[in-house]
């Protein structure tokens, strides 16, 4: 079983370059979250020459957080499933954008955009939110407030676990 490797956030193509599918990293520092109907607002406002924010070198974790209670950063915030966001995977990973985080497979098509732009899209564990709540330090709504969950949101985290799915030379783990 190999080592667990810490990453700080933002990523590089430095210190993805090593990154091999099956890995097991600790993230530290901030990431962007939203997932479907933030992407779909998102990719409207790049279709309409509008486009709402940069996500250039940013990562991306596919989650939509229940309500924080008193005394919370953050309520249960585990991974919703990432092929819903297929569509829009190789234009952002073409256009800056540095990782992924979700579960589940990817098709072939985010597959060779990883690969293409030396990216990597990193597996969350599905039903482990309470664990991953306790990894956020700070959250933030940035843009779309209006979809409730499924606002983008900026959040810290610390020692934030998962495993490489896709590395940047398109090796996957559920292949």
């Amino acid at each position: 079983m190999s080592s667990v490797k810490r990453l700080s956030l933002p990523l590089t193509k430095e210190s993805m370059k090593d990154l091999r599918a099956g890995d097991m990293v600790k993230l530290s520092g901030d990431m962007l979250v939203f997932r479907d109907a933030g992407h779909k607002r998102l990719y409207q406002s790049i279709l309409d020459g509008k486009q709402a924010f940069d996500f250039k070198g940013e990562t991306i974790y596919f989650m939509g957080p229940c309500p924080a209670r008193e005394g919370e950063v953050i309520g249960s915030a585990g991974p919703t499933t990432s092929c819903r966001m297929d569509k829009y995977t190789p234009y952002m990973l073409d256009n800056g954008l540095a990782a992924q985080i979700g579960k589940g497979a990817r098709n072939q098509d985010c597959i060779e955009a990883f690969k293409r732009n030396g990216c990597v899209y990193f597996a969350a564990i599905g039903g482990a939110g309470a664990i991953y709540s306790k990894r956020i330090t700070k959250a933030k709504v940035l843009y779309f407030e209006d979809l409730g969950t499924e606002a983008v949101r900026r959040i810290t985290v610390e020692d934030f676990p998962v495993v490489v799915a896709v590395d940047g030379r398109g090796e996957s783990i559920y292949s």
